[in-house]
């Protein structure tokens, strides 16, 4: 009997409307593909950080998003996610390795962002320039986790667990 393999990279890409449920779906989606290429390690991590940066994309721009999750091949995944609105917020607006003061502990948000610089192997972002029409094209902000599970066990510091 012949068995299959589901092969070593793929890529998932999902439109998501302005709207508040954007992030639960993004976070059904990563369940469902990560689980389907038995990435279980990684799971909760890149749930987390996925539900991060779409309800950014959400809270902070009026168009739609669109979800990116791509792996690169030896268990290293990367997610991106692209939004309308042309401004990086920090820290993905400073180069990876910097590190941004901490959101005092009043603030009613402002953590999101400095939870995928904490718990991604790397992260980053950039303006995607103007479009045809020379209206801002939006931006994309990305992270990756390794097959290493280093990313893992960091999140599970980080948020407790």
């Amino acid at each position: 009997m012949v068995t299959v393999s589901p092969p070593d990279t793929w890529v998932y890409a999902l439109r998501l409307p302005a709207d508040p449920r954007a992030a639960r779906v993004a976070r059904m989606t990563v369940r469902a593909a990560l689980d389907g290429h038995g990435l279980r390690e990684v799971l909760d991590v890149v749930e987390l950080l996925t539900s991060e940066l779409v309800t950014n994309a959400y809270r902070h721009t009026k168009g739609p998003a669109s979800l990116r999750l791509t792996a690169l091949g030896g268990g290293r995944l990367r997610v991106g996610v692209w939004d309308s609105s042309p401004h990086i917020p920090a820290p993905f607006d400073q180069s990876p390795g910097s590190r941004v003061a901490p959101v005092p502990a009043d603030a009613g948000g402002g953590r999101g962002l400095l939870l995928v610089q904490e718990c991604a192997d790397s992260w980053g972002g950039w303006a995607l320039g103007d479009d045809l029409l020379g209206r801002g094209a939006g931006k994309l902000l990305w992270f990756e986790v390794g097959g290493d599970g280093a990313a893992a066990r960091r999140s599970g510091a980080a948020v407790g667990v």
